[in-house]
């Protein structure tokens, strides 16, 4: 359970500034490499304020998992009403050409954080599971033809890919060519 968030004096909500930070700071160092004491001090605030509204780091690592896939899913819906029939188009430029060139703490928590939701709890599983099925069911919405689903499994799947090994690799001209591999492969699922 989430504790009571209460407002700080900038005005910005302390559990959202906290969530946030939780956020950044496990896309960045995963759970393994994400304390308590950093997570805090990224949101401005102490280690006393982030057990008040967490109650533990499995806490946190579990809605920062959450907040990562339900605006995963959001922007595939946005994608789609702002974009209509070229909502992939859309929605791949930005995922492959402009979440992927930022740093991984401001980057894809789905690819970032997938290794440490399968070493986590019953309970952040269960919800990580909630999470990509909202995902699943976000991008079928938006495509047409014979088993949505399956074509949107499709999807995911190559844009993991693309997201795993895209951040590991150095040479940009691998790079490029990979995430270009990717785009073709995502449209024609």
């Amino acid at each position: 359970m989430v504790g009571r968030m209460k407002k700080s004096e900038g005005g910005a909500d302390t559990g959202e500034r906290l969530r946030a930070a939780a956020g950044r700071g496990f896309r960045a160092g995963g759970f393994g490499g994400a304390g308590v004491d950093a997570l805090a001090k990224e949101a401005g605030l102490t280690s006393g304020a982030f057990y008040a509204h967490f109650g533990s780091k499995a806490e946190a690592f579990r809605a920062a998992l959450a907040d990562g896939l339900q605006g995963f899913a959001d922007k595939v819906r946005a994608d789609q009403a702002a974009h209509g029939a070229d909502w992939r188009e859309a929605f791949l430029d930005f995922y492959l050409y402009d979440l992927l060139e930022r740093p991984i703490a401001n980057g894809c928590t789905l690819s970032a954080l997938t290794a440490d939701a399968a070493r986590a709890d019953v309970a952040t599983r269960e919800s990580y599971d909630a999470g990509v099925a909202a995902i699943v069911a976000a991008l079928a919405e938006g495509l047409d033809g014979p088993d949505p689903r399956a074509r949107a499994w499709q999807m995911l799947v190559v844009l993991m890919g693309a997201a795993g090994i895209g951040r590991a690799l150095v040479q940009p001209e691998l790079r490029r060519e990979l995430l270009a591999a990717a785009r073709e492969a995502a449209l024609v699922v």
